[in-house]
């Protein structure tokens, strides 16, 4: 489910950005160098948001771009994502995420309560560098189909070099979302209290968690690239105080895992 998550949103911001990426000086929007990465991760993650129980995942790792300055940091929280603006100190575009669904199938604990749709998120994103070892990246992103809310994402990070080939990165993350957005994943309805035995929430908006995340990146070789990474998030706000979360699940959430990838470069004229 990851991978079609990152390959479809690449692809598809890639495409979707054609005319904007177009050189003033009438080369084809796609003429240049450009990365091919592919590789995949393992981790220990809770079976869904809020759960106390976590289970062992893997996930594809699939992403394509045009080479350049680019960023001097990047986070595998990152979401797809194509630059319109890009300098020295600021970045800026678009971004996108996959949603996947959610149903009875991912725990017990969602017996009773309504089958979330596989949906999306497409907004912008903004990210800053106040020092050349510090880097701040907001996301907002607007729901389709799976739900109709608006999220937003903010992580600051402090990176490293130990090494030439080995960085150590990290720092806080926070999450916020609207009503619409926790109404689909946290909300239970008078059907779904009679149907689950939870009891009713109708939440509003506000902050969804907090918390704190960070990763060991070794550049093995100039396309070869590995990395161990620890993500802790604590539910609060709407989100911490559902019936789901208090009643059958739990407010700390930790993913722990490995990833390896491989990056391909070429040309295009």
């Amino acid at each position: 489910m990851f991978a079609k998550s990152r390959l479809f949103f690449t692809l598809g911001l890639f495409a979707g950005s054609a005319g904007a990426a177009s050189a003033g000086d009438g080369q084809h929007f796609w003429s240049g160098d450009w990365y091919l990465s592919v590789g995949a991760a393992g981790f220990t993650a809770p079976k869904f948001e809020g759960s106390k129980h976590n289970r062992l995942q893997w996930s594809p790792l699939i992403s394509v771009g045009k080479q350049g300055p680019g960023p001097r940091f990047s986070s595998r929280n990152d979401n797809p994502s194509f630059a319109l603006i890009d300098n020295d100190g600021i970045r800026a575009g678009i971004v996108g995420k996959f949603v996947p669904s959610r149903d009875s199938s991912d725990g017990h604990e969602l017996k009773g309560l309504k089958k979330v749709k596989w949906g999306a998120e497409a907004g912008g994103f903004v990210e800053a560098y106040p020092t050349d070892w510090l880097r701040a990246r907001v996301e907002v992103r607007q729901g389709i189909r799976a739900h109709s809310g608006i999220v937003a994402d903010a992580a600051v990070d402090a990176f490293t070099d130990i090494t030439p080939e080995l960085r150590l990165s990290g720092g806080p993350r926070m999450t916020l979302a609207s009503s619409d957005y926790f109404d689909t994943y946290y909300g239970v309805n008078a059907k779904e209290s009679a149907a689950s035995g939870l009891s009713r929430y109708n939440p509003g908006g506000g902050v969804k968690s907090v918390g704190v995340g960070g990763a060991l990146t070794w550049k093995a070789t100039q396309n070869w690239t590995t990395s161990a990474f620890l993500e802790y998030s604590r539910l609060t706000g709407p989100a911490g105080d559902s019936s789901l979360v208090r009643e059958r699940g739990d407010r700390n959430q930790l993913l722990v895992g490995v990833s390896a990838s491989y990056k391909f470069n070429f040309t295009l004229n």
